[in-house]
């Protein structure tokens, strides 16, 4: 089994009297695909804006690599590896796919008094990002995000994760209003980025595209972890369904083979 590469521990959250999360302890290992799941209200958004440094928790204690840090800015977060995908992209539309890919991030060139962005470089390695995310189209670096899918979308957005080496690479929604063929392309980059050394939490309410790509499921009620390590290989869309509905608050055992 991989060694862990984060650890919430104990997340409590309030806003005003209402308890968004109610001392939850989540944990995402090497190389592996966690699958967040639960109904609206169940805490996991809460839940990830603190990872992400979009909001900071009441209670609790967030460790990498088995040590404490601290995350109370998105800033922070970036710098100690996480990248968030939202459903809407996070891009600035009216710029060119290789500004998005380096914003707040572009290499320069010259003395560093003129500060002035490398365009080229930044082209170039647009170009290859672009491949390497599966876009198979020949779309130049220079092309504004508005002109470009939603699918296509997504996949600047994750390239950009991957291309600045995190370590963990948190998905919201990255689906919602595509076509089929988009999704297809947006579930192939989630396996590519574990293939390629990064972990990733995969946020759906489609439960059928969760299991397509992820190693464990995480299952949330009302700001508690109902469910952790359900393996999607060793049960059922429906019986994961009836935890997420409350029916259940485990997976049954499988019937031994005959």
């Amino acid at each position: 089994m991989n060694e862990e590469l984060v650890r919430m521990e104990h997340i409590s959250k309030f806003f005003g009297r209402v308890q968004a999360l109610n001392d939850v302890t989540f944990t995402v290992r090497k190389n592996e695909i966690v699958g967040l799941l639960g109904d609206n209200g169940a805490g996991k958004s809460t839940l990830i804006k603190i990872l992400s440094g979009a909001l900071i928790a009441d209670s609790g204690t967030i460790y990498m690599h088995g040590r404490p840090v601290s995350v109370r800015s998105t800033t922070d977060a970036i710098k100690l590896g996480i990248e968030t995908i939202y459903q809407d992209s996070a891009l600035v539309t009216q710029l060119s796919i290789a500004r998005n890919l380096f914003l707040g991030r572009e290499p320069t060139k010259g003395p560093r008094l003129l500060n002035r962005m490398d365009q080229q470089a930044m082209n170039e390695v647009a170009a290859g990002l672009l491949k390497k995310a599966g876009i198979q189209k020949d779309i130049p670096p220079t092309t504004p995000i508005s002109s470009l899918s939603g699918g296509e979308r997504q996949a600047v957005a994750i390239a950009r994760a991957m291309h600045f080496d995190s370590e963990l690479i948190i998905l919201d929604e990255p689906t919602n209003n595509l076509g089929v063929e988009e999704t297809q392309s947006v579930l192939r980059f989630v396996r590519n980025a574990r293939d390629s050394g990064h972990s990733c939490i995969f946020i759906a309410h489609n439960i059928h595209h969760v299991f397509q790509v992820v190693d464990r499921i995480v299952v949330m009620r009302r700001g508690k972890k109902i469910a952790d390590d359900i393996d999607p290989r060793q049960t059922t869309i429906e019986a994961v369904e009836q935890v997420i509905m409350g029916h259940l608050d485990s997976i049954p055992d499988a019937p031994p083979a005959q």
